[in-house]
């Protein structure tokens, strides 16, 4: 979908790859978001998605692994904070990513225990901790 005429109270949320979408919005846009909350931010292309998905993947993978973000035009499109959310268990985005999040953006970063890939195969359907971050960025 396509995000369009960003209004003042503008929030973010993505999971995954499509946390990446949102930094490569966000670094092309003069406009400005209040908050933004990255679940299991995906970056870079590991050894288990490579065996799920078949060797193929890494050429799919290639402009989204290879193209840079200016992480400073990101955070400067973002008033408020950048949360991104880890688990101690996820097989596709490793905890030390969160660093890359940290020095970049000086992101809020979060490490929850045994959500894996924040997805319906580990059993997670809601995620409470993502509603009360973008709530504690509105009141600030």
């Amino acid at each position: 979908k396509k995000i369009v005429d960003l209004k003042n109270e503008t929030y973010l949320i993505g999971h995954s790859i499509g946390c990446q979408t949102i930094l490569r919005y966000l670094e092309t846009k003069n406009e400005k978001v209040e908050g933004v909350v990255l679940i299991a931010p995906w970056m870079h292309l590991n050894e288990k998605t490579i065996e799920e998905e078949g060797e193929e993947i890494k050429e799919i993978a290639k402009p989204w692994i290879e193209t840079p973000i200016n992480f400073k035009k990101v955070k400067s499109n973002v008033k408020s904070q950048i949360v991104c959310m880890f688990s101690d268990n996820d097989c596709y985005v490793p905890l030390s990513e969160a660093e890359l999040f940290k020095k970049e953006l000086n992101a809020k970063i979060i490490i929850e225990h045994n959500k894996g890939h924040f997805d319906k195969v580990n059993n997670i359907t809601e995620n409470k901790t993502a509603i009360s971050e973008i709530l504690k960025i509105k009141e600030n």
